[in-house]
């Protein structure tokens, strides 16, 4: 080391303080967003701060607390458009909030679920916000720190969630296409094994069995997860001895699968509702009508919620459900061929 090289310690709380001529305490609460400290004095140590270029270090915050100022957030996959949006929106919120966030995909794996969830746990996160897809959630039940569910009710464990009600909205999308006369319903859906997609398809055959429309098996096309999958679940049901003249897509990952094979095959007169809005659906020829649960409100709801428990606020109730609305944009509204 030359003479005029010079080793640059690290700014300590205690000389903010100092500088602050205050308490190591009270620069503490300034710093950590106490509102009960006079103006005067947070404007000294504030611009302490500043002058001093002090940053809080994460590390010792957290080892004091027991918790980091970090939310955790597990989803099926952050390629997914409807939980891209989620996080999205949840990121944003927590962010604001001084939070940082961290994101794990499980790929609808539950065996992945438990290992990212318990690792996340273990770094000591503040919050933990989880589309669940294991069939126990009971290892949840003693977390160190709130949990909360996003789209699906947790197994095993009375646990707070936010979501909509699948099942009613394959009702009304059902419904919607009977309403414009097609006896025969066509369904691409996801694995059976999540919950959104058992609730979906229980609405579907609850609702063609309520407007006495074709209760035919073959018209059912489940555990297709992606684009690819959807769009050939569409060419084979298209291809049936009768094939359907409408089409519930339940899931956005389908649905893309489906108004490609719809497009490439001509066949745009078959009608279509589809579950969850999507990019883009609104400037087709025709529009996608859509069964609409906005990502971004269960986002928001969802954030709000966790917001509250990192508070010490208590649950009120373990279930939050956002309202759905048809959105009719031309797909949904199509007779069938040869009916005007």
């Amino acid at each position: 080391m030359t003479p005029r090289q010079t080793v640059k310690t690290q700014v300590r709380l205690k000389d903010v303080a100092e500088m602050a001529a205050t308490s190591t305490k009270t620069a503490s609460r300034v710093i950590n967003g106490d509102p009960r400290v006079a103006d005067e004095t947070r404007a000294r140590i504030l611009a302490a701060v500043r002058e001093l270029g002090y940053r809080p270090d994460p590390t010792a915050r957290s080892l004091r607390k027991g918790t980091d100022d970090t939310l955790g957030i597990v989803v099926d996959s952050i390629a997914d458009p409807f939980f891209a949006s989620v996080t999205g929106t949840i990121e944003r919120l927590a962010i604001a909030r001084g939070l940082r966030v961290m994101i794990a995909s499980t790929g609808r794996d539950p065996r992945i679920e438990s290992t990212v969830v318990n690792d996340l746990l273990a770094r000591r996160v503040a919050g933990l916000i989880i589309a669940p897809t294991a069939t126990d959630h009971s290892y949840l039940r003693h977390a160190p720190c709130p949990v909360l569910f996003v789209d699906r009710r947790p197994e095993g464990l009375d646990g707070e969630t936010v979501l909509v009600d699948d099942n009613a909205g394959a009702r009304q999308a059902v419904a919607h296409l009977a309403a414009q006369g097609h006896r025969r319903v066509g369904f691409v859906g996801g694995k059976m094994d999540v919950a959104t997609t058992r609730n979906r398809l229980a609405g579907y055959r609850d609702q063609i069995a309520a407007s006495a429309l074709d209760a035919d098996e073959s018209l059912v096309r489940a555990a297709r997860n992606t684009a690819d999958e959807g769009r050939a679940a569409t060419t084979e049901l298209l291809a049936l001895p009768e094939p359907p003249t409408a089409i519930f897509s339940s899931n956005t990952r389908c649905s893309l699968g489906v108004v490609a094979a719809l497009h490439a095959c001509k066949r745009t007169d078959v009608a279509l509702v589809c579950f969850g809005d999507f990019a883009l659906a609104d400037v087709l020829a025709p529009g996608v009508t859509v069964i609409d649960h906005d990502p971004q409100a269960i986002g928001v709801l969802a954030a709000e919620t966790m917001f509250e428990r990192l508070a010490g606020a208590p649950a009120v109730d373990l279930e939050r459900t956002l309202p759905l609305r048809l959105v009719m944009r031309g797909s949904g509204e199509q007779p069938p061929a040869g009916r005007t």
